[in-house]
């Protein structure tokens, strides 16, 4: 048996942040990031909205870039003061994702952050509030997922925390919201995007459910993204929706390596963090070389390279025109090949091959490892990483 589990009511197209004077409630907590919603007008839009709806309102504001638990537990703790019955997240992944954890703490203040980390192991939760989740990027979908990333900075460790009880409630996907993004922002969490939904459909826990969403997702990402990223705001907001499809299928059909790699090396290095959507883009054409050594992976690869309109006679051909077309759009989006020249090398040599073994073996204990195709060996792992360093092709 398998599930699938959506919001109960999604909400789209333009000017659909209006929907939250709909919602039904006492109290509300809108949860927000740096700024950007407040600067463009939204997050006083959002709060007119409540309170139309009858409710008082209450922010909680400035939640840093990789959330951190010190953040997810301050916010909690604002909630458990309020008493909110709708937490509404809105902004980028950060804010949403943070939100989502904060409510956990708000509904069961005795659990403790370890208790989340185990997949599936959150307690029933609407036991005091709903939750309504509102994405300014075209990228996370935590919108519509059972997945949250919050970062412990004293391990250096991203964790993804994930359970079908943090799906929201209610998801406004709303693209005027998107068309406020600056460039390199479009380009990162547009190939985080296409990462989700080319993991999702060569997961082993993809269905007859998720694989639509995720072939029309990556066909929707490879025609507009580049228009996106170039200005073009009708393909904008065409990819708000893609990226959506995308966390459909892969809130369903879970994830890969790409992400456990992406997770373990974001937080690692002490030359600053990788942001996740670049470290997505890097390390996707190497995984898919790994991968495509699985016969049926390999197979998936090329129905993803039919349905886009790659040349290629036979399997291999074709698997070989996907990775090089994920490359060519890194090049026009202006993503870095690899690790090495990311943010003009911020990343050390050195601390990246004295920190390989501890990485590669909490790549391997990521909770997106277990639905890969290939699960990789501590030296397979090893081996993958220093090529994404390199920007090495994979061979093994």
């Amino acid at each position: 048996m398998a599930r699938f589990t959506l919001p109960r009511d999604l909400y789209h197209g333009k000017g659909s942040l209006e929907e939250l004077k709909n919602l039904t409630g006492s109290k509300a907590i809108v949860v927000v990031g740096g700024g950007s919603m407040k600067r463009f007008g939204f997050l006083d839009r959002a709060v007119s909205y409540l309170k139309e709806a009858g409710m008082d309102v209450q922010l909680f504001e400035n939640v840093e870039p990789d959330p951190s638990v010190e953040t997810v537990m301050k916010g909690a703790k604002m909630m458990q003061e309020f008493g909110p019955d709708w937490i509404v997240a809105m902004g980028g992944g950060s804010p949403i994702d943070a939100a989502k954890a904060m409510w956990a703490f708000y509904e069961y203040p005795e659990t403790t952050f370890e208790d989340l980390i185990t997949p599936f192991s959150f307690p029933t939760l609407r036991t005091k509030a709903r939750f309504c989740a509102i994405p300014s990027t075209s990228g996370t979908a935590t919108e519509v997922t059972a997945f949250s990333v919050i970062t412990d900075y004293n391990k250096g460790i991203k964790y993804p925390l994930a359970d079908f009880n943090i799906t929201p409630d209610v998801a406004i996907v709303d693209p005027d919201l998107a068309e406020t993004m600056p460039k390199k922002l479009t380009a990162h969490t547009g190939m985080d995007a296409m990462t989700h939904a080319i993991e999702a459909y060569v997961s082993t826990l993809h269905c007859d459910y998720t694989d639509p969403l995720a072939l029309h997702a990556i066909k929707m990402i490879h025609n507009d993204l580049k228009k996106s990223y170039d200005g073009d705001m009708d393909a904008r907001d065409r990819m708000h929706n893609a990226q959506c499809l995308a966390g459909m299928a892969f809130s369903n059909a879970l994830l890969g390596i790409v992400h456990s790699m992406a997770h373990k090396t974001g937080a690692a290095y002490s030359g600053g963090h990788i942001v996740h959507g670049c470290a997505n883009a890097m390390y996707l054409p190497g995984v898919i070389q790994y991968n495509a050594k699985n016969e049926e992976a390999a197979l998936r690869y090329a129905e993803i390279a039919d349905f886009i309109g790659l040349d290629g006679a036979s399997t291999e051909e074709k698997v070989a025109a996907l990775v090089a077309e994920i490359k060519a759009m890194n090049d026009m989006l202006d993503i870095p090949k690899c690790i090495k020249d990311y943010e003009g090398g911020i990343i050390d040599e050195k601390e990246f091959m004295d920190k390989l073994p501890a990485v590669a073996e909490l790549a391997i204990g990521d909770a997106c490892t277990g639905s890969n195709p290939r699960i990789p060996t501590q030296d397979e792992m090893e081996k993958l990483l220093k090529a994404c360093y390199y920007g090495e092709d994979i061979n093994f």
